[in-house]
């Protein structure tokens, strides 16, 4: 040894250094080994502390037979695995009480923790309360009466007709109900529904879905208060598009058979479309139609194609039928509205007024003493064309379809007009006469015919007034129509006076889109 100042350096041979880590290396373990035991120590120790699971579902930490346990990640791993297990199969529990016996299930498959894997012999895969036997929170089900009809012997008896075996039939068949009808789940409940009343909550029920199907369809299909349905704001579209119009400005006027819009006119090929125009959009709803009918389904211009429309159609033979009687009116040269053209259930008019102000009605018109005289010589005058020269009788004349504007009364809303050949034509010719000559007695005009006399001058028929008793009159006019029917199904021929007839046939209807 050397020593050299305060720090001291000590020699060893290779030898002793040799012999040392030798012995060293004896009396030494590996980690591994001394894990293992304690490990071991600790889990006997638990063991013995608890008393031994005989059961067989007991071990169900490790699926295989001799798990490698030496890592702490295979461990943690089967815990996890195990755990995803046990979630999946309360899982699948609650699905199963979630949905019961409805045809219409739910899945809770994407909430599974393991989805490839499926332990079909694990012990673990227990029967769903809900399938037992002996659920207490469950009715029994009805039993199925054998072929021969009945069960049972002697007073024991039991019919398909038996009262507690229907009920609890009828209680099981409202799960069929419709799924928005709700029934309820009779959970501990041994319900018992009568045939009468499983019958009238059926009722109810396809009741219910009928109007609803109803209500969808009046909501796609309808026309409603200064509203249009899909379909003809489509149309409305296109006539933009095509240029046809400019732009659509809004409602002017609401009717129970149409809406009224107002429009800037745009070009046509054909013909000049006004600067201003009226869309007569004809309300899709048949409510106001169906009572309607005999103004066209005895008119020998559409008799032929009204039995073969289905009702929606013929509503769209309606705008077709007003748009005939305006160009006869026009070719007559009364003041009306002249016809730009017609799509579907929309007539495109020219407009009555002036910068986009409508022409008031004949009753909110305000006029003097010498222009309302003026203006009932008018109406006279258009009335006695309206016969004679178009062949027509308006059947809805009053202060409300006549315009003022430019000095002139204006018809409009001449749909419902028919021939005077029609079964109801002279009656309906009565009705309007009735409607002017009091709309202008009651303004003062001394000069206003009654309304015999004005049927008179309109007509030309000379029937003669008597007593002036209009159910005598009217039965004087339902006979003379009873005469030209029959002579009219006859010889094809009529018997009170007309001038002339429409010259061409009705344009063919439009293609479906």
């Amino acid at each position: 040894m050397a020593t050299t100042g305060r720090r001291s350096i000590s020699v060893t041979s290779p030898e002793i250094c040799s012999e040392n880590l030798q012995r060293s290396k004896k009396n030494t373990c590996s980690l591994t080994d001394v894990m293992s035991e304690q490990l071991a120590r600790q889990l006997d120790e638990e063991s013995n502390a608890f008393p031994a699971l005989t059961e067989p579902g007991a071990t169900l930490l490790f699926p295989d037979e001799s798990p490698d346990t030496t890592s702490d990640l295979m461990l943690a791993q089967i815990l996890q695995m195990q755990f995803d297990r046990e979630f999946d199969d309360q899982l699948r529990r609650e699905e199963k009480k979630f949905n019961g016996d409805s045809k219409v299930s739910i899945s809770f498959e994407n909430y599974r923790m393991v989805h490839p894997y499926e332990d079909s012999d694990s012990s673990e895969d227990e029967v769903d309360w809900q399938d037992t036997r002996h659920d207490p929170y469950r009715a029994e089900k009805p039993q199925a009466t054998p072929r021969k009809g009945f069960t049972g012997k002697g007073k024991n008896i039991t019919t398909k007709h038996d009262e507690v075996t229907c009920g609890r039939k009828n209680t099981a068949r409202m799960d069929n109900f419709a799924p928005e009808v709700h029934v309820g789940d009779g959970l501990g409940m041994d319900l018992k529904l009568s045939n009468q009343v499983f019958n009238s909550l059926k009722q109810h029920c396809s009741s219910e879905q009928r109007r609803s199907a109803r209500l969808h369809e009046k909501k796609e299909h309808s026309t409603a208060e200064q509203a249009v349905d899909p379909r003809t704001r489509l149309l409305m579209y296109k006539m933009v598009n095509a240029g046809v119009l400019e732009n659509i400005n809004g409602c002017i006027s609401t009717g129970k058979e149409s809406v009224v819009f107002h429009a800037d006119g745009g070009s046509l090929e054909e013909q000049p479309i006004p600067d201003e125009v009226v869309l007569k959009v004809f309300k899709t709803t048949l409510n106001e139609f169906k009572n309607r009918d005999r103004y066209i389904k005895d008119d020998y211009r559409f008799i032929d194609r009204f039995s073969k429309l289905n009702p929606r159609k013929i509503i769209r033979l309606w705008a077709e039928k007003e748009m005939h009687n305006l160009t006869r009116m026009k070719r007559a040269e009364i003041p009306c509205p002249e016809v730009v053209l017609l799509k579907k259930h929309i007539l495109v008019m020219s407009f009555i007024g002036k910068d986009h102000v409508p022409a008031p009605k004949l009753k909110d018109a305000m006029l003097g003493s010498e222009v309302i005289k003026n203006a009932y010589y008018q109406v006279l005058h258009m009335m006695q064309q309206l016969y004679q020269e178009c062949n027509l009788v308006h059947a809805d004349l009053s202060e409300y379809n006549m315009l003022w504007h430019e000095g002139k009364v204006w018809l409009i809303d001449v749909s419902q007009s028919v021939e005077p050949t029609h079964p109801h034509g002279l009656e309906f010719l009565f009705r309007d006469c009735r409607n002017v000559s009091t709309f202008f007695q009651k303004r003062g005009v001394s000069e206003a015919m009654s309304v015999y006399d004005l049927f008179n001058a309109v007509t030309g028929l000379n029937i003669p007034v008597g007593a002036e008793n209009e159910a005598e009159f009217i039965a004087e006019i339902v006979a003379l129509e009873k005469r030209n029917e029959g002579h009219v199904q006859r010889r094809g021929k009529k018997t009170f006076q007309v001038v002339s007839e429409d010259a061409g046939p009705p344009l063919k209807p439009d293609a479906d889109d």
